[in-house]
């Protein structure tokens, strides 16, 4: 088949596919997620951007396919087309600049010389943001993190999680006294503490005051 017979062949479809549903509720969720859609408002832009002849030409089933696929790319790591997209538009700025820089040049009249220069240093900046984009997908700057030294002591606490656990531990032990505030007698210190005391001495009365013999 010959190139021209595939272009009269070809007849772009205009319709954005749509999955029926088995309710109407469901059929009304499945439009709501194709106005959404992020590949959606992607076509609309490009198709209003797009002079009347190539609009035209859009196949919008085929599009949406696209660019989904772009999405899908990015996701999986691939920026090859991120790269080649911004290389192209700093080239498009850069021959706007010049431009711009050209036509200024050309005016007569102070205002339009300064409103001209303005628009093209304009583009300027913009060619230079988007190569220093660039350079950071190809180059991705250095991040240095300091981490908080916790080895000296209790002072230096990551995250309050040492005071939470001294916390639990004194909870715990605690509960297993079965009394608040108080810990359970031991009762072989009573013992010994009782077997070690030494015998009370008699008390006499030593001018109407109680007093100890030594």
């Amino acid at each position: 088949m010959s190139k021209q017979a595939r272009r009269n062949k070809y007849q772009p479809r205009k319709a954005i596919p749509l999955e029926q549903g088995k309710t109407q509720h469901e059929d009304g969720m499945e439009y709501g997620r194709m106005l959404t859609a992020p590949e959606v408002a992607a076509y609309r832009v490009i198709g209003a951007t797009q002079p009347k002849h190539l609009a035209d030409e859009i196949d919008v089933p085929g599009l949406l396919a696209t660019l989904r696929d772009h999405a899908k790319a990015v996701s999986s790591g691939d920026l090859s087309r991120v790269e080649a997209s911004l290389t192209n538009q700093a080239d498009a700025l850069q021959s706007l600049f010049v431009g711009l820089t050209e036509r200024s040049l050309r005016q007569e009249y102070h205002a339009h010389v300064e409103s001209f220069l303005r628009l093209a240093l304009k583009a300027q900046s913009q060619c230079r943001a988007t190569l220093e984009t660039l350079v950071n997908i190809k180059n991705p700057p250095l991040v240095y993190a300091h981490q908080a030294n916790v080895t000296t002591g209790p002072q230096q606490v990551n995250n309050g999680a040492w005071p939470n656990r001294v916390r639990e531990t004194e909870m715990s032990q605690t509960q297993l006294s079965g009394v608040t505030n108080v810990l359970p007698p031991h009762r072989r210190a009573s013992c010994a503490a009782g077997r070690n005391d030494s015998p009370l001495e008699t008390v006499d009365t030593f001018n109407g005051s109680p007093n100890a013999r030594g």
